[in-house]
């Protein structure tokens, strides 16, 4: 599928086909296309847990406004925004130092520029690490969501749950947010799917505030 037609056809569909699973490779090629997504300094503050269990997707159903699709689609994706992967010594900075020097991106003595780049940037205060985190991780979601309806997948995003309880239940660590819920799966083709909501207009996006 073109790009073009991925962004015109997906949907937040609301109903899935509760039969119809996700082959674990099928998502696994969704995952790691979308993790070609760029972000700040290549750190790429996100990860991901995968809900497949049927309890468990109850439980979540129960802290998100009780919506079906939680428990009806195959998998359900945690998606998480690291608020601490800007900082020395997190695994993902040492890797991503190591494969940049490696690569010719950058040489050892560039080392404490970067630490005092993304010092500057992410964590002069817990709103910019936020932000760090949650911006990065919602590229990725994105990502994921074009990329899974390219490989014939229908997905829903969802911002209505009890953040604070998913996180005591799945026992996520404090420096992770949980920006969205990510229903994945396969659209029930005995419901209607209603057309596509309005979006802005060229006109009504551009801005000038001078």
């Amino acid at each position: 599928m073109q790009l073009q037609k991925a962004i015109q056809n997906r949907r937040a569909v609301n109903f899935f086909d509760p039969e119809k699973d996700v082959p674990e490779n099928l998502l696994k090629q969704v995952v790691e296309t979308a993790s070609l997504t760029p972000s700040s300094f290549n750190l790429q503050p996100w990860n991901l847990i995968e809900i497949r269990a049927q309890a468990e997707k109850s439980k979540i159903r129960e802290l998100a406004w009780d919506q079906p699709k939680v428990s009806e689609a195959p998998i359900i994706l945690v998606i998480l925004a690291d608020r601490s992967a800007w900082q020395e010594k997190h695994p993902v900075f040492e890797k991503n130092f190591h494969e940049l020097t490696q690569a010719g991106y950058m040489n050892q003595e560039q080392r404490q520029w970067l630490l005092g780049a993304c010092e500057n940037l992410y964590g002069k205060n817990e709103e910019s690490r936020q932000a760090f985190a949650c911006k990065n991780a919602g590229f990725f979601a994105m990502s994921l969501m074009l990329t899974a309806k390219d490989f014939g997948l229908d997905t829903h995003p969802m911002d209505g749950f009890d953040h604070e309880a998913v996180k005591q239940y799945l026992n996520i660590p404090e420096e992770y947010w949980i920006p969205l819920l990510l229903a994945v799966g396969y659209f029930r083709e005995d419901k209607e799917l209603l057309p596509p909501k309005w979006r802005k207009s060229y006109e009504e996006i551009k801005v000038s505030f001078k």
